[in-house]
């Protein structure tokens, strides 16, 4: 098994399944005690600004707001500056505990031994 888990998810509302499928792998994985770190992308960057997850439906899926907090208690959120950048998103319009931070970080999280990195 990975010693940590990094998962990309680029998808938002506009691919509802794939969407869920990133936060529900994400979500398991911390309760299951792997060490994970979320990095939200495109449209899923929208998911970091307090009450979006509320929006966000897709029948027979777990709440996106609780998968988040799952994540979130055990894990680490990061939104992509570049895509906070293009939807004019800072630091202070975030959920707390969210982070924001770049490809370099990113990188840097992926490329040592024992990490396994999915990309929805």
């Amino acid at each position: 098994m990975a010693k940590k888990l990094v998962i990309k998810v680029t998808a938002g509302a506009d691919a509802p399944e794939r969407c869920s499928q990133a936060f529900t792998v994400a979500a398991v994985a911390v309760a299951s005690g792997v060490e994970v770190s979320l990095w939200l992308t495109g449209e899923s960057a929208w998911f970091a600004l307090p009450g979006r997850a509320a929006q966000f439906e897709l029948p027979h899926a777990a709440p996106l707001p609780d998968l988040i907090e799952g994540v979130l208690a055990g894990g680490t959120v990061t939104l992509c500056s570049q895509c906070a950048a293009r939807r004019d998103i800072t630091e202070k319009d975030v959920v707390k505990g969210v982070r924001i931070a770049g490809a370099q970080l990113f990188v840097s999280e992926i490329m040592p031994d024992g990490v396994q990195a999915l990309v929805y």
